[in-house]
């Protein structure tokens, strides 16, 4: 843990199941940045995340999935915009593709890389891969919102 995450560094405060540094029982994801366009992170399952026995929970899977392009996306159009911290985004859509069971036996690893963008959003390509192997896929929009929506300034 010697690199800041985005979340660390912009949201230490954000109580969010998936990304929040100040939920205690959440999931915590560290999201690093790559570059502008890239982010990875690397997370352990515990076996109270299982589906069965020595497999990944959907749900969660989708939750990594999610919070982690979000972060690619608000990073991303924070850079575009040249903005001093990232805007507050929001998923518009996301579709997971479940591609084989992830093992929780280890670490997995995240990847998302911006695919297209536009002044206030961004789609977001994904990866959960386990043990050197892609698992689950994620495309999503991500939106930044404006004032009056219930997530504005919520870090």
């Amino acid at each position: 843990m010697s690199e800041k995450s985005l979340q660390e560094i912009f949201a230490p405060k954000n109580i969010c199941f998936g990304c929040g540094p100040a939920n205690e029982k959440g999931l915590r994801i560290r999201s690093i940045a790559i570059n502008d366009n890239e982010t990875k992170c690397e997370w352990t399952p515990q076996k109270f995340h299982e589906a069965f026995p020595g497999v990944l929970n959907g749900g969660i899977i989708g939750a990594l999935l999610d919070c982690h392009s979000n972060w690619t996306a608000c990073y991303h159009l924070m850079k575009k915009n040249n903005l001093s911290e990232p805007p507050c985004t929001v998923t518009a859509d996301f579709k997971i593709e479940l591609k084989r069971p992830t093992s929780t036996d280890g670490p997995v690893e995240l990847y998302a890389k911006v695919s297209d963008s536009k002044e206030d959003r961004a789609t977001i390509y994904a990866e959960l891969r386990a043990k050197g192997k892609v698992c689950a896929t994620c495309v999503g929009t991500f939106v930044a919102v404006k004032p009056g929506h219930p997530a504005y300034f919520r870090w």
